[in-house]
């Protein structure tokens, strides 16, 4: 008898992975029904080596670990942000803008956005703290 695998290059479901370019995101729940899936369903003339599984299993446990820590150290850094933002409010920053002027107010407010932050003086000039400007 004669047993096709299930990653075989005429299988429907390869073809279709193919075709999609959109990343798949395997879950440890997902990966533990697809394991045990596949130990049931092997074939039993050419078994898999359980040193297989161990491997895919402890490989798998250290990728979820990493995205707990990344998802861990991204709130910390964000709070970390939140708290210096807010220590900056009511002092007072200095600049050159890109037309040469020197500015200078009082921070009213600072809000965090994706590239850092962005104090607004109360002058009503916004400004992206970073390089180039005085805190005082």
């Amino acid at each position: 008898m004669n047993v096709d695998s299930v990653a075989s290059p005429n299988s429907t479901a390869n073809k279709n992975s193919e075709s999609s370019s959109a990343p798949t995101t395997v879950t440890y729940n997902q990966f533990l029904q697809l394991l045990i899936a596949q130990m049931k369903n092997q074939d039993p003339t050419n078994p898999t080596d359980m040193s297989q599984y161990m491997s895919q299993f402890a490989q798998l446990s250290a990728v979820e670990q990493a995205m707990q820590t990344n998802t861990r150290l991204d709130t910390l850094l964000s709070s970390s942000a939140l708290a210096q933002a807010e220590s900056l409010v009511g002092h007072t920053a200095a600049f050159t803008s890109s037309d040469g002027e020197d500015v200078k107010g009082k921070i009213m407010s600072v809000r965090i956005i994706q590239g850092g932050a962005v104090a607004k003086l109360d002058n009503g000039v916004e400004v992206q703290l970073g390089p180039g400007i005085t805190i005082s």
